[in-house]
Parts: C-alpha cells; structure tokens; sequence
C-alpha cells in the first residue's frame, strides 16, 4: 500500500517545514553580522638572527570593534614545529619552565613543546617591560580604545634554524580570553612587516613574517547566554520581563547550588565562602548575570526619549570597561546621550541603525558586582524622522543588544508592550505554533 501527495500540497508542506526549521536552529559559526570583519590577529616578526635562532616581536592586535579582553586576560599558546626553546622573554612569560634538564649552562626560559604564554603585570620592572605589554593581558576593543587594544612581546627562540629556509612557523596556535571562545587558524607566511623609525626617515623591515587569525564564537565561549533584554513603555503598564530560563533554570542539576536568593541571611559571608572559582547568580526567574532593561520612556513633539539600565546580578564579577551595542533604526537621529560614551557602528555600509554605548572614564565604566549599586543607567534622546517614526508594533524597541560582545536574549515580539488601541492583536504562543505545525503536517499527508 502507497500514498502520495499532489504537487501543490507537497509544495505547501515542504515550504512549510523549511519555515519552521528556519525558526528553530541557529548558526553556530563565527561570523557577528555586527562586526563582519572583527578577529584578532596575531602577527610574528623576527627582527634578527642569533646563533642558534632567531629574535621575534609578537604583536597581538584586537580588531574587534566591541568584544574585549577583561582580567584576568588573555593566553597565547602554540606548539613548535620542531625541537625549539624559548631561551628568554621581555614583556611577557611561559607559564611553565618545563623539562629543562638535557641543558647545561644556561637555563631557557621555557623547554615546553606547547608553551603557554601571558602577559606581565602592570608595575613590572622597567627593564623587564616591552612596548604594549603590561597590562595583565586586559586588551580594550578596537572602537572603544584602539590605542589599548594592541598587546606585544619579545620572545628568543633556540633550536629554530637560522635563516628563512630553516624556520618552521608554530603549529595550533591557542587562544583563550580568558576562557575558551576564540579559535585560531593556521599561520600563514606573509610580507615582512615594515617598520618607520621614530625620525620617519627611515624604514627597516622584518626578516620574516606570519600572521594568525583568531574568531570568536559565543557558542564555543559558554553553553548558555549570559545576557537578556526586558522591556517597558510610558503607554503601557505592561512590563515585559526576559525570557524564563534565558541563561538557565534554578532547577536544572547541572546547576545546582549556582544561584543565591537576595534576602539570604548575612549574604556578604555566604558569597565570600562559595569559592574563588564558583559563579554565583542572584536567583531570578531567567537566571542571567546581566540584565538590560530598554524603558521608552516620554514622547515630545518632536523627540523621544529611552531609558536605558544594565543590571548585575553576578555576586562574584565586576564588569571593567564594559560595553553595549544596540540596533535600532533611530539611532541614525540621535540627538543627546546622558552619562554614557557613543559611537556609531555601521556594519551595512551606510545604514547607521548601530549604536555602541559605553561607560565613561571614572564615572561609570565599572560595573559593579550584584547588590545596590550594582547597576548602571542613561537615556537617550531621538529626534523623530515622520516618515519612519510609530510607536507601533513595537517599533520603538530593539532589534537586537549585545553586552561585551555577546548576543543577548531578547523577549518574543508578541509580547512587546503595544499601544493601548492595539489591544485587538492576536496573540501567539509557542505552543500554538508547534501545534499549528503537527496539524499541518497532519494535514498534508491527509491529501493522500
């Protein structure tokens, strides 16, 4: 016995079902529609030969426009090619010396086949200091601070060959910032770097160069979101909260003991006691360690005014030079910004529909732990366009946020606060989705 189906009603279920596996999986690569051609790059230099080897500058540069490094920062490591040493460093160390015990004489630096390498600490000694090291491996974003987003150290290596015949590039190039997120390509053999001298009247260039390239991707940094958006409206008295379990659930095992009630009893020693390495969430119903909450908040004549507020609710993170992107199709006419930093980001050419927003110096770059002022706010002012401007259908929120680089979660555009007169809209749920789609599926093989 057989069944088949009739070209139209194949056509229907087949276009049907592609629909709905479009809303249900995500892309899992690294690419950031928001900053297409962000990575870090890694570039290594020799800049002289030595007896056994060579001297190199390794140059780490974040091109990213607003996904930064934070302490305790980041780590770079490789594996030789062949039987090479590092015999000594300035402006950065090996973690680890390794099996140095077939040398005599002269101890290296590190003997590791797959060394480890990180930053000095800000106040290391001048002669041990290289330009753009120092920082404890803290490297800032390429829009929020270029001058601080280049990190660099001086490495002589051993046992490596002595002309560009005989070196070997390293191998699996690591990167982790400080935990995983990044992968790295292969390092590819590029033009020797050139190199101005400080009277620009001469330039001298590198003996050899290879370039890595490293991508991040949020799913490789962490299983679940570490973010969410809710919303408000000075027309609605509807507060839209995040999502349920948008970070993760209190009753999820895996995550036992990960969350801690607000009112605990002497909560400064119970945090203090959970443990250096332990995250420890304000239990909420979305379980998130940040929260940004997007208030529309007066309408003028001819302006418009948001409130905008990111909440911590981790007790054990401090969030140093934090920062925010928001895509909103009005940011093209942003006219004020209160007590934050602004700089347009126009991932699509010429449409400036993408604002990064960030703390200023000294004032409000510093987010605190969870707890009273564990918080940050601003408003910004919009002049309205009349050709674009409504504050229907949810226009007037969002369309995406990231918090330090990562995709936050957003509340479902059906739940949106609307306008009081749109109370006719019907409402969606997901379950009636899945149900709609079982009877259609249903449905189509009925026309058997």
């Amino acid at each position: 016995m057989g069944f088949s189906l009739s070209s139209t009603a194949a056509s229907t279920c087949i276009l049907f079902l592609f629909l709905l596996s479009c809303t249900c999986f995500t892309s899992t690569d690294a690419y950031d529609p928001l900053d297409p051609n962000g990575n870090i790059t890694i570039k290594w230099d020799i800049i002289t030969w030595t007896s056994d080897g060579y001297v190199a500058v390794v140059t780490m540069n974040n091109f990213q426009q607003y996904r930064h490094i934070a302490a305790p920062g980041w780590s770079l490591g490789w594996a030789w090619a062949k039987k090479e040493v590092i015999w000594s460093m300035v402006g950065g160390q090996a973690t680890e010396q390794g099996d140095c015990s077939k040398f005599k004489g002269s101890i290296p630096h590190c003997c590791k086949k797959d060394p480890t390498v990180v930053d000095l600490l800000p106040g290391t000694p001048y002669n041990m200091q290289f330009s753009n090291c120092c920082k404890g491996g803290v490297l800032s974003s390429w829009a929020q601070d270029p001058t601080n987003a280049v990190a660099s150290f001086q490495v002589s290596v051993g046992r490596a060959g002595t002309t560009n015949k005989t070196v070997k590039v390293p191998k699996n190039f690591t990167l982790k910032a400080p935990g995983p997120g990044y992968t790295c390509g292969p390092a590819k053999i590029v033009k020797p770097t050139k190199f101005i001298q400080p009277d620009k009247r001469r330039v001298t260039q590198a003996l050899m160069t290879w370039n890595v390239t490293c991508t991040y991707s949020q799913f490789l940094a962490q299983k679940t979101p570490t973010c969410c958006v809710s919303l408000s409206s000075f027309y609605n008295d509807t507060i839209v909260p995040c999502p349920t379990c948008a970070c993760g659930c209190q009753s999820n095992s895996s995550r036992s003991g990960s969350c801690i009630e607000a009112d605990t009893p002497h909560l400064a020693s119970v945090v203090a006691g959970s443990g250096k390495n332990t995250p420890l969430v304000q239990c909420t119903r979305h379980m998130c360690p940040v929260r940004i909450h997007w208030r529309v908040k007066l309408n003028y004549k001819e302006y418009w005014r948001v409130k905008v507020t990111i909440t911590n609710f981790n007790y054990k993170m401090n969030y140093s030079e934090w920062n925010l992107v928001a895509q909103h199709p009005n940011f093209d006419n942003l006219t004020q910004l209160f007590s934050f930093n602004y700089k347009s980001l126009t991932p699509y050419g010429s449409i400036n529909d993408t604002a990064l927003l960030w703390g200023v110096k000294f004032y409000n770059d510093f987010l605190n732990e969870a707890g009273p002022s564990g918080n940050v706010q601003s408003e910004l002012l919009f002049r309205k366009d009349k050709s674009t401007f409504t504050f229907e259908r949810g226009w007037a929120f969002p369309r995406r946020i990231y918090f330090n680089g990562d995709n936050c979660v957003m509340p479902s555009p059906d739940a949106y606060p609307w306008l009081p007169n749109a109370g006719s809209r019907q409402e969606v749920s997901l379950f009636a989705l899945v149900m709609a789609s079982l009877v259609a599926v249903v449905l189509c093989f009925a026309q058997a």
